[in-house]
């Protein structure tokens, strides 16, 4: 018992001596709604990370056919990766679901015949 006292007290030293970091700061942000439903909206951080993305509202057809309003999400972002170098990420948000564009992200290979 004494012993599980000991390694709870050494691990709670160890997260109280570890340095804070600093949270990084947002240089510049925008959001704006549009009243039918779409908005736009943009960040930039001290890092170089930028994100944009707009939402457009458009109709799309349900399970019965029927048309119903979706936000359609169309955007990018982009930051230094793990090696020191800018990565971009482009992306879009419908009724076929989320696709992702970067030279990170894994291509499909195309069937050949």
């Amino acid at each position: 018992m004494k012993s599980m006292i000991i390694v709870a007290l050494a691990l709670v030293a160890v997260a109280v001596a570890a340095p804070a970091e600093e949270p990084v700061k947002i240089v510049r942000s925008e959001f704006v709604q549009q009243p039918e439903g779409g908005y736009n909206f943009n960040y930039e951080t001290e890092d170089g990370s930028v994100r944009e993305e707009v939402g457009t509202i458009k109709d799309a057809l349900d399970e019965e056919n029927k048309p119903h309003p979706v936000v359609v999400v169309r955007g990018s972002y982009s930051y230094i990766n793990s090696e020191g170098k800018p990565e971009t990420i482009n992306y879009i948000a419908d009724e076929n679901g989320y696709q992702a564009e970067g030279e990170s992200i894994p291509k499909v290979p195309v069937a050949r015949r």
